[in-house]
C-alpha cells in the first residue's frame, strides 16, 4: 500500500511538471510571435510551413503511434486484430470521401481536428486537474467544443487568407476549383464560426463557473481554455497548429498516463513483459516501431498515389502541409473512433 501510495504521489508531481511545461510552451510561442508581430517581422510562409511539417511529422507523428502501441501492448490477440481492421477500413472510407467529394473531405478534416485536440484535453482534465464543473454530457461536450474549437475556429476569424489558401490547396489536391463556390461566401461564414465559437466558450466557461466546486478545476479550464484562445490568435495558424500537437496535445497525453494506473494485464505483452530479458525488449520495440513507420509510410505513398494532383502548387513547402493536413486527418479519424470512442475498454486517451 505504501508502494503504491508513494508512486501515485512521485506519478501526480511529474504529471504535474509536464502540464506546467505544456502550458509554458504555449504561452513561449505565443509571446514570440507577438512579439515579432509588435516588430514587424512575422517569419515567411515558406518558414512557417518548414515548423508545421517539423511540428507534425517529425514531433507529433511518433506519438500518435505511441498512443496506439500503449493501448494494444498488452490486448488480447483478437483484439489487436479488429482494432488494425477497423483503424484501416476507416482511414481507406476517409480517403475515399477526399477522393469523391474533396470538400465534404476538407470539412470532416476539420471536425477531425477539433474532436481530437477537444476529446483528447477532456481526458487529460480527468486524469490531472479535475472536471468536477462538468457535472452533464452537455457540458463536457461543450469542454470538447470550446478547447479542440480553438484549433479551427480562432484562425479562421484570426487568419483568413491563410486559413481559405491551404484550404483551397487541400481541396486542389483533387479538384483545384471544387471550394470555388463555398469560398465565395466565406467572409460571412467565418464571423458565423467566429461568432458560434464565442457563444460556446461562453457557455462553457459560464456554466462551468455556476457548477464549480471550489477545488480549482473550474479556474484551470477557464485559464487553459482563454490560453488556447490567445495563442490561436497570436501565432499564424500553420505555425500554430504546427506546433499545437506536439507541445500541448502529445504532452498533455503524457500527463494523462503519468496520472493514471496502468489497467491489468489483459493479453501477451506485446514487448515479452518482465520475464523477457533487456534485449529482448528492446529488440522487439525496435521492431514495433519499424513495423509502426512503414506502414505509415505505406499508407502515405498511397494515399498521394491516390490524388489526382498531389502537388497543387508545386511548392515542396506549401504542398507539403496541405498533403500532411489531409492525410494525418485521415489516420486521425479512426485514431479518435477506433482508438479512443469505440474502445470503451480502455482506448488511447484511458482514464479509470
Amino acid at each position: 500500500m505504501y508502494a503504491t501510495r508513494v508512486r501515485d504521489l512521485l506519478g501526480g508531481s511529474v504529471a504535474s511538471t509536464v502540464l506546467t511545461i505544456s502550458r509554458a510552451a504555449l504561452v513561449g510561442v505565443a509571446v514570440l510571435f507577438a512579439g515579432l508581430r509588435l516588430a514587424g517581422r512575422t517569419p515567411s510562409l515558406p518558414t512557417q510551413a518548414a515548423i508545421y511539417l517539423v511540428g507534425m511529422v517529425a514531433l507529433n507523428l511518433p506519438h500518435g503511434g505511441y498512443e496506439h502501441f500503449a493501448n494494444l501492448r498488452r490486448r488480447a490477440h483478437e483484439f489487436r486484430y479488429r482494432y488494425v481492421v477497423g483503424y484501416l477500413a476507416m482511414a481507406a472510407a476517409f480517403a475515399g470521401l477526399f477522393l469523391l467529394a474533396p470538400v465534404a473531405g476538407l470539412a470532416l478534416a476539420v471536425t477531425v481536428a477539433v474532436l481530437k485536440g477537444g476529446g483528447g484535453d477532456l481526458y487529460v482534465l480527468r486524469a490531472t486537474t479535475g472536471t468536477s464543473h462538468l457535472r452533464s454530457r452537455p457540458q463536457r461536450l461543450l469542454a470538447v467544443a470550446a478547447r479542440g474549437g480553438a484549433v479551427m475556429a480562432v484562425p479562421i476569424v484570426a487568419f483568413p487568407g491563410t486559413f481559405r489558401a491551404f484550404g483551397a490547396m487541400m481541396v486542389a489536391m483533387v479538384d483545384p476549383g471544387a471550394l470555388a463556390p463555398a469560398a465565395s461566401h466565406f467572409d460571412t461564414t467565418r464571423w458565423l464560426v467566429g461568432g458560434g465559437y464565442g457563444a460556446v466558450v461562453l457557455a462553457h466557461l459560464g456554466w462551468g463557473f455556476h457548477t464549480r466546486t471550489g477545488d480549482g478545476a473550474w479556474l484551470a479550464d477557464a485559464a487553459e481554455t482563454l490560453l488556447l484562445v490567445a495563442y490561436f490568435t497570436v501565432v499564424p495558424v500553420v505555425v500554430a497548429v504546427g506546433l499545437y500537437f506536439p507541445l500541448w496535445y502529445s504532452l498533455r497525453q503524457v500527463a494523462r498516463e503519468l496520472a493514471v494506473e496502468a489497467p491489468a494485464l489483459d493479453g501477451p505483452d506485446l514487448l515479452g513483459g518482465d520475464a523477457a530479458s533487456a534485449g529482448a525488449v528492446a529488440l522487439r520495440a525496435w521492431g514495433v516501431l519499424v513495423a509502426g513507420a512503414l506502414a505509415t509510410a505505406a499508407v502515405a505513398v498511397g494515399f498521394s498515389l491516390a490524388l489526382p494532383n498531389p502537388l497543387p502548387t508545386g511548392s515542396l513547402y506549401y504542398d507539403g502541409v496541405a498533403f500532411w493536413s489531409v492525410f494525418i486527418s485521415v489516420v486521425a479519424l479512426p485514431h479518435v473512433v477506433v482508438g479512443a470512442v469505440l474502445d470503451r475498454d480502455r482506448g488511447i486517451w484511458h482514464v479509470p
